[in-house]
């Protein structure tokens, strides 16, 4: 009975080690086929169902990978990757709020994480909220000035586009990427 037990452990973690490889490469379809061998992925732990929740993610089925996601977020709070997959789905099935809470939830694990403070400012613009677009969009271009290169063609920052804290705020991250261009030059 044990070595039953030992073979069976053996065998998932194969075909989850088999999922995410084929999540690494790009094929979600295969690790959805792969992962159904291991019967509901709901029942199972975090692993399967956080790669559960990613593959049908990547194959745009947003609706569907918000139950695993959301199972995998209660087994390990503190994974920021779980939080962000679950406010990309959120935004994409049009629940803005829940994708704010999402990435609000990785923020209080990861507080200095940029790329959650640049979403969280697409989402608040997203909802009118321009106060905390604002802030949030200062905050990750203070932790990724790189990220300026991103705003011009992001359309969720397109309801505040046109405010002038929101052009001032991107001339300033222009003025420092400029800065920081010329001194590195100098070396």
């Amino acid at each position: 009975m044990e070595a039953y037990r030992g073979n069976k452990e053996i065998r998932r973690k194969r075909i989850l080690r088999e999922a995410e490889g084929y999540l690494e490469l790009g094929l979600p379809r295969p690790a959805l086929r792969a992962l159904g061998r291991l019967g509901n992925p709901t029942d199972l732990g975090f692993e399967a169902a956080y790669l559960w929740g990613e593959a049908l993610r990547e194959t745009e089925r947003y609706h569907e990978a918000l139950l695993p996601l959301k199972r995998a977020a209660g087994m390990e709070p503190e994974n920021i990757h779980v939080w962000f997959a679950l406010g990309w789905c959120y935004k994409r099935t049009g629940q803005i709020e829940m994708a704010i809470d999402a990435l609000e939830r990785a923020l209080a694990v990861h507080p200095g994480e940029p790329l959650a403070h640049y979403n969280l400012a697409c989402y608040w613009s997203l909802v009118g909220n321009r106060p905390q677009a604002l802030q949030y969009l200062g905050h990750a271009l203070k932790l990724a000035p790189q990220y300026r290169g991103l705003i011009d063609d992001e359309p969720d920052f397109d309801p505040i586009r046109s405010d002038p804290e929101f052009q001032l705020l991107c001339q300033i991250a222009d003025s420092k990427g400029q800065r920081q261009e010329g001194s590195s030059s100098e070396f």
